[in-house]
């Protein structure tokens, strides 16, 4: 028994005529009639009572009936499923984030995907810059939202936006009277700023920012996670260079100045160039599209 077979019986189940039923199949009567014959034979049970005026559905074949509708609606939809999937309009897309990109591009970047593909499951996973390049390699994040770098290899890329940093210090400090502060200012400073094997494009602005004026940042901590940095700033163990996006959410101790010669860092959507997932091409599509509305 086989999906073919199903579709003979079901023809003359919803027919109960057998000219009807074979003339729906493509098919003669007499052969049409043998594949019935041959599907009790091989069931072993008989599926409809005839005579010379009617057909009639035994009580095993009304059940049959009912069994083969279900199968074949399945078969149907995993049909339909897998075509979708090819497409990219159905499936799963895994994608990648940096924690400060939620607070920019991440949000508007899933709504349009999810509106244009809504069969298709994004899996967000929040990670460091560092961290999304190595998955996009290995093959574990499909796309991903990070900051742009030299760090291109068989990745494609597209350039969502330009973020300028922000220096965030408590309410009490001394230079939150400044309208606009520059490196000099800062050059007694406890820095706190992400280490470079986590953030290297960010910690690199950071340092060409201070070494542009043959300064050296004094770096006191090297916390890992945005988040961290912030809420260390807020206990008063130092200043930070951040993401100007991060500044729009900060706590009431704290407040953000602007940066003389700010650094400006690229934010940028990446996948694999060698990709097998087909949703992958849509997403890219729209990152394309908020580029250039965002540039």
């Amino acid at each position: 028994m086989d999906t073919r077979h199903m579709r003979y019986f079901m023809a003359l189940a919803e027919t109960l005529h057998f000219g009807r039923a074979a003339e729906r199949m493509n098919m003669s009567q007499p052969p049409f009639s043998r594949q019935i014959a041959m599907i009790e034979h091989s069931l072993g049970v008989k599926l409809f009572e005839r005579n010379s005026r009617n057909v009639a559905l035994t009580p095993a074949g009304k059940h049959f009936m009912k069994d083969c509708r279900n199968v074949l609606g399945q078969f149907e939809d995993a049909c339909r499923d897998v075509r979708l999937v090819a497409s990219g309009m159905k499936g799963e897309l895994r994608f990648g984030f940096m924690m400060h990109a939620a607070h920019s591009v991440v949000p508007q970047l899933v709504q349009l995907y999810s509106e244009a593909r809504p069969d298709v499951r994004l899996v967000l996973d929040e990670r460091t810059p560092t961290e999304i390049d190595e998955m996009l390699v290995a093959g574990t994040l499909d796309a991903a939202v990070t900051f742009g770098s030299e760090y291109t290899l068989n990745l494609k890329t597209v350039l969502l936006t330009r973020e300028r940093l922000r220096i965030i210090m408590r309410k009490d400090h001394v230079l939150a009277a400044a309208r606009q502060i520059g490196p000099e200012e800062l050059r007694e400073e406890k820095i706190i700023a992400a280490p470079a094997a986590t953030a290297p494009a960010l910690r690199s602005a950071i340092n060409s920012y201070f070494s542009a004026k043959r300064l050296v940042p004094h770096v006191v901590l090297e916390p890992r996670l945005q988040h961290t940095i912030i809420q260390l700033v807020a206990k008063g163990l130092g200043v930070a260079l951040i993401p100007a996006s991060l500044c729009n959410e900060l706590g009431g101790g704290l407040t953000s100045r602007a940066l003389s010669d700010s650094p400006q860092l690229d934010v940028v959507l990446r996948a694999p160039i060698t990709t097998k997932n087909p949703a992958v091409s849509t997403f890219m599509e729209i990152g394309k599209a908020m580029q250039q509305t965002s540039l």
